[in-house]
């Protein structure tokens, strides 16, 4: 006796037309954002307050994350440079792949895991707590003070946490060298730095200020639309995990192509 799971027609449409909805539900979001987030009042001590939970303490996660990884990357990638006999490339290859890519995608994916499931989660709560109906009582505007905050806050040390990761990452690849073959710190730097230019130090750092307003901006929405109880609010806490990380992910194909667009590959 086999069973059979069949997805009917109906059913498949539903879905469709439940996803279209969420998606145009999300636009509406997004352009009241634009549309009404930056009018007086503006909560600026709640924004530095948020830059502080975003940035402060995100430092040591991140500072981690490209300790390990700038380490693990010269580890992995030394056999293979020495069989074509360019070891010495090593630390422009780490300088290149850390700061073109890694770094920024690999920060912005770690810190949606701690930012969007914590923005989701602390939005829903006060949702289902009615917390933001009592601000809407207090003559606050819930727009400015929950999410024009978090979604600057997001998009302003994005970029700052990048640079500090990717520092960190050519650091753990100069450890990593100088315990394998003592390189000397000055020729790592000299090397490092051959073929990177200003305008992609620029362009593949500032572009997870996009990445940031996607955290923001997704987990806040998740968090404005909960509607039940404590078991809503853990799924948009997961719900904003995933839903950033697969937008980041698709953002930095777009933002890539048009930089190579705007500002060619290193080879031109």
């Amino acid at each position: 006796m086999s069973l059979r799971l069949t997805i009917r027609p109906t059913d498949r449409r539903e879905s469709i037309a439940q996803f279209l909805d969420k998606v145009g539900d999300f636009g509406r979001f997004v352009a009241s954002f634009f549309r009404d987030g930056f009018r007086r009042p503006w909560e600026v001590r709640e924004l530095l307050r948020q830059m502080d939970e975003v940035g402060t303490r995100s430092f040591l996660l991140t500072g981690v994350t490209g300790l390990a990884i700038g380490a693990v990357l010269a580890m992995q990638s030394r056999g293979t440079l020495i069989q074509f006999g360019a070891e010495a490339m090593l630390p422009n290859m780490l300088a290149l792949s850390i700061i073109k890519e890694i770094g920024p995608v690999l920060t912005a994916l770690v810190l949606a895991g701690r930012l969007g499931a914590g923005i989701g989660a602390e939005i829903g709560s006060m949702r289902v707590t009615e917390q933001i109906d009592a601000i809407e009582v207090m003559a606050l505007r819930p727009l400015n003070y929950l999410v024009v905050t978090r979604v600057l806050a997001c998009v302003i040390m994005f970029p700052v946490l990048t640079v500090w990761t990717d520092a960190l990452g050519l650091f753990g690849g100069y450890l990593e060298s100088a315990l394998s073959s003592q390189i000397d710190p000055r020729l790592y730097l000299d090397t490092a730095f051959t073929s990177i230019r200003f305008s992609d130090v620029l362009a593949d750092t500032m572009k997870t200020a996009i990445f940031g307003g996607i955290v923001g901006m997704v987990s806040c929405y998740l968090g404005f639309r909960v509607r039940g109880g404590t078991r809503a609010v853990g799924q948009a806490a997961m719900q904003s995990v995933v839903a950033s990380s697969v937008l980041i992910i698709l953002a930095d194909l777009f933002v890539v192509r048009l930089s190579l667009l705007l500002f060619g590959d290193i080879a031109s």
